[in-house]
């Protein structure tokens, strides 16, 4: 295998990485109406591609439907999502973010991006943009071998 090294401290970073609560604040210790890791990541998708069925929600990310439709229905009870015809006609219903989902997954959003910034607060524009790019292109490159990209504006 090449690059042992570095793909052992890398291996290291992620896992430390993983255990950092900083950005995830909002989602553990917030507000009583802060949304959990999983509605958070399925209304961020639904927010950038628009009304999903739970079928769509699952592929994307590569999960059991039984998985999603448990997620989805606590969404539904919280109010984050409600279901909507689908607008092109088909058979399956899909869930749309409610205004209050949005409200509250912009809220979370705003509180991680408060945190990120308290960590790179001395970081330079070059080193941020630097490492946005690094990290998106290793989104992408897992991405494109799981065959799920994210879309992305």
């Amino acid at each position: 295998m090449r690059h042992t090294k570095e793909l052992s401290l890398i291996e290291r970073e992620m896992m430390l990485l993983s255990r950092h609560q900083v950005l995830a604040t909002a989602r553990t210790s917030g507000s009583p109406d802060s949304l959990d890791r999983s509605a958070y990541t399925l209304l961020s998708r639904i927010e950038t591609e628009g009304p999903l069925t739970i079928g769509q929600l699952a592929e994307a990310f590569g999960l059991d439907t039984s998985t999603v439709n448990r997620q989805t229905a606590a969404m539904l009870r919280a109010g984050l999502v409600d279901r909507i015809p689908d607008p092109d006609g088909g058979v399956a219903r899909k869930l749309r973010i409610t205004e209050d989902g949005l409200r509250r997954l912009h809220r979370d959003r705003d509180w991680s991006i408060q945190g990120l910034a308290r960590v790179v607060d001395d970081w330079s524009a070059e080193d941020l943009a630097a490492f946005a790019g690094i990290l998106e292109r290793f989104n992408r490159d897992i991405e494109k071998i799981q065959g799920r990209p994210w879309p992305r504006a």
